[in-house]
């Protein structure tokens, strides 16, 4: 029962954590595609290459400017969670 309850309460945390390392990219992503798909909408110019490339753009500048804080957190879960579970304390 209680390996059930350290499981699930692992997993989790787990994916709570995967939920606050990528909001950072996700609403970049957003911002961006709803500001250039608005863009295409008032000058009526329906390039592919106009969303996918300043997209991609965004999110390479916020995933470099946001790479400490998504080590830092994944690192602390690590150590903080897994490994004492990995070593059995």
């Amino acid at each position: 029962m209680l390996d059930e309850v350290i499981f699930f309460d692992t997993l989790r945390e787990g994916l709570w954590i995967a939920v606050v390392v990528s909001i950072p990219i996700l609403t970049v992503a957003l911002l961006a595609g709803v500001s250039i798909g608005l863009v295409q909408a008032l000058t009526s110019v329906q390039e592919m290459t106009l969303t996918f490339v300043p997209k991609l753009g965004a999110i390479l500048i916020v995933f470099w400017m946001s790479m400490g804080f998504m080590t830092q957190t994944l690192v602390s879960f690590f150590h903080n969670r897994i490994i004492p579970l990995i070593i059995g304390g």
